[in-house]
């Protein structure tokens, strides 16, 4: 019974000797963990205008307060003299980043593409874009993938890397978008006139911008018809007025003015759209 007693109270004085260290590395923890959240805050405040989405916002706050905190944890660790435990703590964790990034590069690689993406913000939610041969209007964004929707209603999951590496068009950064529309008519008509007609036809048009001003050139001379090309500006992000309702008002009032000022509409009009950009 003695030793028993004596034991715990040699054991009861080596903690309170130890006691400040435990105290010094629990304080160590705590200031780590708050340093890291006040880290966080000021990474966010830096990325203001990146105007990063809450998901974004989220993760990169988690990383950085983790990333301070493991470093405060390691200090903890060599004040409670467990110096081997914290090498071994940072030699395992640089080896388990080794293997899990050799085993999940794709997923890593998308969402490294995605945080780029997120401070450079080439392109936001509503935005209609292309890379590659996919284009659609964007309906989330997530740090692996963007959500696009296509016009025929399909729902493309891009991921982050290809909209990262290759090539990618943003064709409503500004909410301008630019339509086209050819007509052809015969080639005794008056072609020139034709242009000037069509131009002042469709500015009438609701949904129409006035600027950047819509107009009408002679695209080419095809065999059978003068083709004329006629462009105008729209606001995509005006839901009040469709793009495909403005294009149909245009092609009508085309066809109408044409028609009414006596010029013979070519049998082979052709009618498509191209997007481009405002430069």
């Amino acid at each position: 019974m003695d030793y028993i007693l004596n034991t715990l109270s040699e054991e009861w004085i080596k903690f309170l000797s130890y006691l400040p260290r435990i105290l010094a590395a629990i304080i160590i923890l705590l200031i780590s963990y708050y340093l890291g959240k006040y880290f966080s805050r000021i990474v966010i405040f830096s990325l203001k205008r990146a105007s990063l989405i809450q998901l974004h916002q989220t993760f990169i706050k988690f990383t950085s307060t983790f990333i301070v905190f493991f470093f405060g944890l390691v200090i903890a660790l060599n004040i409670l003299n467990l110096e081997a435990v914290a090498v071994s703590l940072l030699a395992g964790g640089g080896i388990t980043a080794v293997v899990l990034g050799f085993a999940f590069r794709e997923i890593g690689e998308n969402f490294l593409a995605g945080l780029f993406l997120a401070l450079s913000r080439p392109f936001n939610i509503d935005d209609f874009i292309r890379t590659e041969d996919i284009e659609g209007e964007v309906r989330d964004i997530q740090l692996r993938y963007t959500h696009l929707r296509t016009d025929d209603g399909r729902d493309i999951y891009v991921p982050s890397s290809q909209l990262f590496n290759k090539a990618l068009t943003n064709f409503t950064k500004d909410g301008l978008r630019r339509i086209s529309i050819t007509v052809g008519i015969d080639y005794s008509n008056d072609s020139m006139a034709a242009t000037k007609l069509l131009a002042e036809a469709i500015k009438e048009i609701d949904g129409v911008l006035s600027d950047p001003p819509s107009d009408a050139y002679i695209l080419s001379l095809a065999p059978q018809y003068v083709e004329i090309m006629v462009f105008f500006w729209v606001d995509y992000f005006n839901k009040s007025a469709p793009v495909l309702d403005i294009r149909n008002q245009v092609i009508n009032t085309c066809r109408l003015s044409l028609l009414e000022h006596g010029y013979i509409v070519s049998a082979d009009t052709t009618a498509n759209i191209s997007i481009t950009h405002k430069e």
